[in-house]
């Protein structure tokens, strides 16, 4: 019991309480008239100045009910405690008070917690000095108390809810920040591995083909023309003030532009079946970023790499991707820092259901296999 009570008392209020909005001006407008006519109309209203005044000078108080919910909950409850005094111990009873229980849902929705356990000790206070004074009759503490635990149940299913919505917004959030990074890797890796690539062949054969490096520089400034349309197409989206880029995003037909047969590194051999069907554009768009990934992996750091294969198949439920390359697995390379790479082709296949595995072949080379559903389901 007092983990929960602690628990309770060190919760935050919710983040960024709406001001007051034309709502509350609207509510406060109508319930001031309504206890005036409340007060001319109500032939059994006992102490009818003091009632109705009381209950217009509390109706203020709402406008402030989100912003300073513990406050208001004083206020009220200590001027409705206090009433009587002026009136002999009769309490101050208006239909139009019934706004009171909006004060005890604010204090449950937007206040701390803290602040919502001395609010209920205030409330409780309230309660026990109208049963000691007889201004409140033991058969109706029951429904007092119920409708008031009304009120706070429904303010803190609110606040729950609001809480939950939260937690789902942030988890939206990371998830497409992690969509972006992945992106983004992809995109600048490939494009910048393929210049430098061609660079260094460039320089390596400058001496005994003069043309090699007007050549490398053709490649380069294609390779890099390719990143910035791709950079800014994923600014148009981000930006707010920008149009969404509309247009389709990679499909498996595209795999086909990844083929090369280059004096410089691996050649490329990309192998696509004609009747392939129809696959939803995130599974086209993930079989050619988990493609272009492997492919600028096996450029980089396969040792004496001559071929690299492309091959997609596919089934009435999955398609399947294979890339591997006849590199030296034997050979001795010197440790490089983690990347995001490989992991980043794991995400991206289990976002959709599927599977991504890496391993080195059991004679040469490395292979990378993946399997996404067909219809691309969330996992």
């Amino acid at each position: 019991m007092l983990p929960l009570v602690r628990s309770v008392w060190d919760e935050p209020r919710p983040p960024d309480p709406p001001a007051r909005v034309w709502r509350d001006w609207a509510l406060v407008g109508v319930l001031v008239p309504v206890a005036l006519l409340e007060g001319l109309l109500r032939p059994d209203l006992p102490w009818r100045v003091v009632s109705v005044a009381v209950t217009v000078g509390l109706i203020p108080t709402l406008l402030w009910r989100r912003s300073r919910p513990l406050l208001v909950v004083m206020i009220v409850f200590g001027t409705t405690s206090l009433a009587p005094l002026l009136t002999g111990g009769d309490p101050v009873e208006t239909y139009t008070m019934a706004y009171l229980l909006l004060v005890v849902y604010s204090l449950v929705r937007w206040g701390a917690g803290r602040e919502a356990v001395i609010g209920f000790a205030i409330m409780l206070v309230a309660v026990l000095l109208s049963i000691a004074f007889d201004r409140l009759a033991p058969a109706d503490v029951v429904a007092a108390f119920a409708v008031m635990f009304s009120a706070v149940a429904l303010g803190g299913a609110l606040r729950y809810r609001a809480r939950a919505r939260m937690r789902e917004l942030d988890q939206v959030k990371m998830l497409e920040r992690e969509q972006l990074a992945r992106d983004l890797h992809d995109i600048v890796a490939h494009h910048v591995s393929a210049m430098a690539i061609r660079a260094q062949a460039g320089l390596a054969t400058s001496a005994s083909r003069p043309n090699a490096a007007t050549e490398a520089l053709h490649v380069i400034e294609a390779e890099a023309s390719r990143a910035l349309a791709e950079m800014r197409a994923m600014v148009r989206v981000l930006r707010r003030n920008q149009p969404a880029d509309l247009a389709p995003g990679r499909r498996v037909t595209d795999l086909r532009q990844l083929a090369s047969q280059g004096a410089s590194g691996p050649s490329v051999d990309v192998e696509i079946p004609d009747d392939l069907g129809e696959l939803t554009p995130s599974v086209e768009a993930a079989i050619y970023r988990l493609a272009q990934e492997s492919v600028t992996n096996a450029r980089r750091h396969a040792r004496h790499a001559t071929r690299v294969e492309v091959r997609v198949t596919a089934d009435d439920t999955s398609v399947r991707l294979r890339v591997s390359d006849d590199g030296d697995t034997g050979s001795v390379r010197p440790p490089a820092p983690p990347g995001y790479g490989l992991i980043g082709m794991i995400e991206r296949a289990e976002l959709l259901g599927g599977t991504c595995e890496a391993g080195p072949n059991p004679d040469r080379g490395w292979t990378v296999t993946a399997v996404l559903p067909r219809t691309g389901a969330a996992a």
